[in-house]
């Protein structure tokens, strides 16, 4: 085997100069190495993933809401550079606590948190919120719930008039009323593992009739939309429940009989490894094995912490002019 058939692609000093974009910059880094290019390779496959029509969906874990990032989910579902968003809970309560006019705080993770818990103030790292702040969520989640119907719902539609809810107030625009705009479907499969599901069990607790949950009917919904695309694309922020709940659309759609080809582009954004066996940290080589991501997919997972790489890969999108090429790829036949 000759050493020429590896030795074809030269790595190339990355050069400070213009022009100073984040488009630009990250298109220098291509010819870089280590998670510099892997970020790079983000842009190309998501733009990718744009130019072929595919169906994105979008993976949300962490606590990327209290850390700020929730402007750029909004930017990417009023551009349609999603199709569908699957989020923890804990990212929407965050969400629907900021809609509602309330904040997150810039704080410290060298702190006495007894001296916290004596001040009413919770932390997520470095970043404080109030207590009573996050009660008078609660509530307003309860009180949104209880005027739904008595039947079982998809958590689909139940965050659908959370945000139609939303949208009626002055607060300033979320995940949540951007959704509800857009009529972008929103799932949180996990929602009891969450405030949400804190804020539903306290009204049931004050009260409120029962509000029950068809988790299954979001299984199938979520399938039947891989059944019915093209083909599909994913983005993982984090992994998690969202990451194995999108995952899983392919398997499920050929348990019920289709023949589904794997999600044809992916892009990971994680701190985890794969050693551990767990899911947020699981490569994309592994999930062929179970048919979630397609032989011949152009992936990429960028080793990095969200709140660095999401700015800069969305900026580029946006620099790139992401969003009209997304509309033109709808016009085409497919």
């Amino acid at each position: 085997m000759k050493a020429r058939q590896y030795l074809h692609r030269k790595v190339r000093p990355f050069e400070i100069k213009r022009p100073f974009t984040v488009a630009s910059t990250l298109a220098r880094m291509r010819d870089i190495s280590f998670q510099g290019r892997n970020l790079a390779t983000a842009v190309d496959v998501w733009m990718n993933a744009i130019a072929d029509g595919a169906t994105i969906f979008f993976g949300l874990a962490g606590a990327m809401v209290p850390a700020g990032m929730r402007s750029i989910v909004v930017y990417l579902i009023k551009s349609r550079l999603v199709d569908c968003i699957v989020s923890t809970g804990a990212n929407l309560f965050h969400d629907c606590h900021e809609s509602l006019g309330r904040a997150h705080y810039i704080g410290s993770p060298n702190v006495d948190d007894k001296k916290l818990l004596h001040a009413g103030v919770d932390r997520i790292y470095d970043t404080f919120a109030r207590e009573a702040d996050f009660r008078l969520t609660d509530g307003f989640i309860a009180d949104t719930a209880a005027l739904l119907q008595k039947r079982p719902h998809t958590t689909r539609e139940f965050l659908f008039e959370l945000g139609r809810a939303l949208a009626r107030g002055r607060g300033p625009e979320g995940i949540l009323s951007a959704a509800f705009r857009a009529k972008l479907p929103l799932y949180c499969p996990a929602i009891g593992d969450s405030s949400i599901g804190i804020a539903l069990a306290a009204g049931l607790n004050a009260g409120s009739a029962r509000f029950l949950f068809d988790p299954v009917a979001d299984v199938r919904e979520t399938a039947e939309m891989a059944i019915k695309a093209r083909r599909t694309a994913v983005i993982y922020v984090g992994g998690g429940t969202p990451k194995n709940f999108i995952q899983q659309t392919e398997v499920t759609a050929s348990i019920m009989g289709h023949d589904v080809p794997g999600h044809e582009y992916a892009v990971q954004f994680t701190c985890d490894s794969p050693q551990w066996g767990g899911l947020s940290g699981c490569t994309f080589e592994e999930a062929q094995s179970w048919g979630k991501i397609a032989q011949q997919a152009r992936q990429v997972t960028v080793h990095c912490d969200a709140t660095i790489a999401l700015p800069f890969v969305v900026s580029a999108l946006a620099e790139l002019g992401a969003a009209s090429r997304r509309r033109r790829s709808r016009k085409r036949p497919h």
